[in-house]
């Protein structure tokens, strides 16, 4: 006889086997869609566009009235699985075995959502919608790919409509090794950009006639690569810079290409701000650059600040109900990548937690389904302890 799945492991199972790698939508949304909707939520499909980046699904749900407002905020979207003949198990099958649920998203992270959204149905169903305020769900499909069309767009569209929030959990994976280990309360922030030099193309047995780009790229880089930030403080680790591609698009042997290209990214802490950072790349390649060499230093749009999440009460609120699901007191740390938190930090104090991430964008991606469970249930304590009144 079949065993029955809880909530959040049936949840987390439908939603791994809706194959929504950004930008598709893949059936997730609607697949939420129809599950909040059925629990008495109001639900909004709200679709953004912007140039260069695809047209992307959002959802907003909502149900209660009046303050506070609380906010779980996630994305449904998923990295490619790459070469599905590398899995054991179905990317999108959402197959369980040995206690074990695989596929993409189980972790990263729709493992969290189903957690959330579990926990928020439960709370419902035995509070009622007169819980003494409101419970919101801001899901977007744009956060593993150019974050243009996502959660950014989303909470000005929700602020339009006269939605004021109080504190938002981010269900990103946050735990290093076990349930419990950490709670983020703030992030660092992130810049990408691209160096790129150009030369003269020609023939590689007469030089003369040719200006080689890529030495001149080499310096640059480097002069980069050996930049030393910051050596970190008490709130965060210290700041890196990775360079992450170098590029010329020539697969010839004898042609000197006409231009090179290098791409770097860079996690900042809060001793600097993002006019502060860019001014010292600028000057540290003017600086390394040979006299006559033609560069230019572009950044991607999608960059941040850090920030640090200082209230008190939500943090202690989720805090308490980890230690008195898992027994674990968490870590509040700022570490790792970035999220989306980034944005709704803007609008409301916002804290992440969620899953262990070990096997977050990894073949066979998965997470043990007493997690998913135990993650259930810390959200539903804190939204116990968070509308006790």
């Amino acid at each position: 006889m079949t065993q029955a799945l809880s909530p959040a492991v049936a949840i987390a199972r439908d939603l791994i086997r809706c194959p929504s790698v950004t930008p598709a939508e893949g059936g997730a949304l609607a697949f939420l869609e129809r599950l909040l909707g059925e629990a008495g939520f109001t639900v909004s499909r709200v679709t953004f566009s912007d140039t260069d980046t695809p047209d992307v699904e959002n959802l907003f749900a909502t149900i209660g009235s009046g303050a506070p407002h609380f906010v779980f905020a996630g994305h449904t979207d998923v990295v490619p699985a790459g070469a599905e003949s590398d899995w054991q198990h179905d990317p999108f099958g959402g197959e369980i075995r040995d206690g074990v649920l695989y596929g993409r998203g189980a972790v990263d992270m729709k493992g969290g959502i189903a957690s959330f959204a579990a926990a928020a149905l439960a709370f419902i169903a035995e509070r009622g919608k007169a819980f003494g305020g409101t419970i919101s769900f801001l899901i977007t499909g744009d956060e593993e790919g150019p974050a243009v069309n996502g959660t950014s767009k989303l909470l000005a569209w929700a602020k339009e409509q006269g939605y004021v929030f109080d504190a938002c959990i981010v269900g990103e994976p946050t735990n290093p090794a076990a349930l419990g280990d950490a709670i983020k309360i703030g992030r660092r922030g992130y810049l990408s950009g691209i160096v790129t030099v150009e030369g003269t193309q020609g023939h590689a047995a007469y030089p003369q006639l040719a200006d080689n780009p890529i030495p001149g790229l080499l310096a640059l880089m480097s002069a980069l690569d050996a930049l030393v930030l910051d050596t970190g403080n008490e709130r965060f680790e210290p700041s890196n810079l990775e360079i992450v591609n170098l590029h010329v698009g020539n697969p010839a042997f004898n042609v000197i290409p006409a231009r090179a290209e290098g791409r770097f990214n860079i996690r900042f802490n809060d001793e600097w701000t993002l006019d502060a950072l860019k001014a010292r790349l600028h000057e540290t390649l003017a600086t390394a650059a040979r006299p006559g060499l033609r560069y230019s230093l572009d950044f991607r749009r999608d960059a941040g600040e850090s920030f640090l999440t200082r209230d008190d009460a939500l943090i202690t609120a989720l805090a308490n109900a980890v230690e008195a699901v898992t027994g674990r007191r968490p870590d509040l740390t700022t570490n790792g990548g970035t999220s989306d938190a980034r944005y709704i930090k803007s609008y409301c104090p916002v804290v992440e937690f969620g899953l262990v991430g070990q096997t977050m964008h990894k073949v066979d991606e998965c997470t043990p389904v007493a997690d998913l469970d135990q993650l259930a249930a810390v959200y539903r304590r804190f939204l116990d302890s968070y509308f006790a009144g």
